[in-house]
């Protein structure tokens, strides 16, 4: 139930006079649907009218507001713009019209008739002259012109006028708020309650006034960032209060895993492997991130865990994003389950029939301990005799309510979460601020760093050599296309050639793989490379997480200005799996800009995916850095995570102390925070306090 006093903010901005379901539906797409949408979308620049000089001491290239006398309509041709000529005391300014009709214009501006006219100023054949003006107004109406103007960011079809209109009719209808913000932060921060930060931030007087540093500014990004971080301490406390069940298994199961394996562990798989049996061992349920670069063994990590619930009696089930890496998943663990004689199933789409039926028969009754699978895991019809460990793999590619579905299979489940993008902590706090968090920092032994070389698109026959010449030393080959939602058509095209090419010159060794091909045909192809038919694979990004081939030691990609440094760093680390040298090579198209120059340089320079993180986070901000939308991580439109690092710790802080002073809120602050809850559409969370 969202209280009454946000109501008026939560009306679709197609109430608004003047905005009819055309524009509606263009201010839906650029900011969103709502009037409080309107609300969170803030000027980018301004427009400064305070420069008013006469025509003789104007200065073409600069915004002005001058006061003229109209003297003169020019007659103008089919094809050429229509001219007005104006004039002070000092000298003639031309105003310039493209495709505007003269009765129109005429009404506008009458000949003989003082107008006030604002707009950028040019030199053409030395006749100073103004293109289209901003304003053309009576001295009167100009009386209400702001000297200063905001710019909003645009999406084709909306007219400047008409959203900052909207937005100024929504500001109007914005209600005063009670205050949710500690007061003794908000003095010590000097910074002004909700509604005026809001007409401040929206009324900037100086290119300063943007800056992410301004009080206000700073303000509405703590709002925002306090509305995510009191949602994921909400969620942990739910987690908290669920009863949790004792997991301790004796490590028979274990111990036959680890001997069939060719390594031992790491230090960090280690003490990755102790703090989650810890967890187990309490009566709290586990929620733990086990975080870990390419390459560092976090399966085997999970696959203990794994074990020792079943040692402990209960079931394990381990869920991933893809078909192709629960599938790989299968592969590594499948081994190692045998040798500890532990019955494993595979469980996604593609099982159907008698395989399925058998499946969940062996689930329902518990003859099947250990479930690897996809979402197909969390479908009505799978029932579990009693799951105790649910492992969600690439847990970015889940939102937080989806994390938790696994576990509602069973009773008291604990649940460990693992990545292999390595997440700065600043995103770590946004995001997983409900986690405790395990990192594995090494790689298992013998890996070789990757050799990374950055060249030029116009060297390709030279990269194409080189890859012949590593065919010929029974190595194999990746090669990356970019993949990118706005031009997949263009792209998909662009990848289909490049196999269509390298199959010509490589006749029969050449697979193609990507997004929109069929589960069974992508396994084809896969098994293909990783066994003997085939040595080159052409792949969109789908092969980015989880493809596991030891023998590939050539990743080639393709512009690889396009990537982003993390996702350059995941599709890296597909290669040098082995204990063979490994090379990288990266193709760009040039020029090259500053960010993607300062991107291929860090990529040559390191390994270490979380310095990478971090540089990633410098230079794209964290709305790209896990490719947006489908990321799972919040998606701020006040808070700028770089700018407002100090404020997402103080958030985490303030958040913390408040739930445990007041879980439910109901202190006169605590109902406050309800309403920014709500405000930000976090209703879930809002929900849950109420429910309890």
């Amino acid at each position: 139930m969202r209280p009454p006093i946000l109501y008026p903010l939560f009306a679709p901005v197609t109430n608004l006079s003047g905005i009819g379901p055309r524009i509606g539906k263009l201010l839906e797409r650029l900011a969103g649907p709502l009037l409080v949408d309107l609300l969170w979308h803030l000027p980018t620049g301004i427009i400064d009218r305070r420069y008013q000089p006469k025509i003789a001491d104007a200065q073409p290239g600069r915004i002005a507001t001058l006061k003229v006398l109209v003297e003169k309509h020019l007659p103008s041709g089919p094809r050429l713009p229509y001219r007005i000529r104006a004039r002070d005391e000092t000298g003639v300014l031309e105003l310039v019209y493209f495709h505007t009709q003269g009765d129109y214009l005429k009404r506008l501006l009458p000949v003989g008739e003082i107008r006030v006219v604002s707009g950028r100023l040019d030199l053409f054949h030395s006749v100073l002259q103004m293109a289209h003006p901003d304003h053309a107004l009576t001295p009167e109406q100009a009386a209400n012109l702001p000297p200063v103007e905001p710019v909003y960011p645009l999406t084709a079809g909306i007219q400047p006028r008409v959203l900052a209109k909207a937005i100024q009719a929504a500001l109007v209808r914005a209600p005063d708020l009670p205050e949710w913000i500690d007061p003794a932060l908000i003095q010590r921060e000097s910074w002004p309650s909700w509604k005026p930060a809001l007409a401040a931030a929206h009324a900037p007087q100086s290119e300063a006034d943007l800056s992410p540093g301004t009080p206000s500014r700073r303000r509405l990004a703590y709002d925002e960032l306090l509305a995510n971080q009191i949602t994921v301490s909400l969620v942990r406390q739910k987690q908290r209060k669920l009863p949790g069940r004792i997991l301790a298994g004796d490590g028979q199961l274990r111990r036959k895993a680890l001997a069939a394996l060719s390594f031992s562990l790491t230090r960090s798989q280690d003490q990755a492997v102790r703090e989650i049996f810890a967890d187990m061992a309490a009566n709290e349920r586990m929620l733990r991130l086990l975080q870990g670069d390419v390459g560092s063994g976090k399966t085997v990590v999970a696959l203990m865990a794994m074990l020792n619930a079943v040692e402990a009696g209960a079931q394990a089930g381990l869920m991933a994003p893809t078909e192709i890496l629960a599938r790989q998943h299968f592969a590594t663990i499948e081994p190692l389950a045998r040798a500890a004689g532990v019955t494993l199933a595979l469980l996604t789409g593609r099982e159907r029939g008698k395989p399925r039926e058998e499946i969940l028969s062996g689930l329902a009754d518990g003859t099947i301990p250990l479930v690897l699978g996809t979402h197909a895991l969390v479908q009505e019809g799978v029932i579990f005799h009693d799951l105790g460990l649910a492992v969600i793999d690439e847990q970015h590619r889940f939102g937080v309510e989806q994390r938790l579905e696994l576990a509602r299979k069973g009773r008291g489940v604990h649940t460990l979460v693992m990545t292999a993008t390595p997440i700065p902590r600043t995103l770590m706090l946004t995001a997983y601020g409900d986690l405790d968090v395990s990192r594995l920092t090494e790689k298992p032994a013998g890996r070789k760093p990757v050799d990374t070389r950055v060249l030029p698109a116009e060297r390709l026959e030279e990269v194409i050599a080189a890859v012949r010449r590593a065919i010929g030393n029974q190595a194999k080959v990746f090669w990356v296309c970019p993949l990118v939602e706005e031009s997949e058509a263009l792209d998909l095209a662009a990848a289909e050639e490049r196999h269509r090419h390298l199959a010509t010159i490589f006749p029969d060794r050449v697979g193609l793989v990507h997004g929109r091909m069929r589960g069974a045909d992508k396994d084809r192809v896969m098994a293909g490379f990783a066994g003997s038919d085939l040595d080159i694979l052409v792949a969109t990004t789908v092969i980015e997480v989880g493809v596991d081939v030891p023998d590939a030691t050539v990743m080639v990609i393709e512009h690889a200005e396009r990537f982003g440094l993390a996702q350059l760093h995941q599709l890296r680390g597909r290669v040098g799996r082995g204990d063979k040298p490994a090379t990288c090579l990266l193709l760009y198209q040039g020029p090259l800009g500053e960010t993607a120059k300062a991107r291929l340089k860090i990529l040559r320079e390191t390994e270490d995916g979380f310095r990478i993180a971090e540089e990633d986070l410098q230079l794209r901000g964290a709305g790209e850095l896990l490719g947006t939308k489908q990321s799972g991580l919040p998606e701020f439109r006040l808070a700028d995570l770089m700018e407002h690092q100090d404020l997402i710790q103080i958030a985490r802080d303030d958040a913390r102390l408040l739930l445990e002073k007041d879980p439910d809120l109901t202190s006169e602050r605590g109902a406050a925070v309800k309403i920014l809850l709500y405000l930000f559409e976090r209703d879930a969370a809002a929900r849950t306090v109420r429910s309890g």
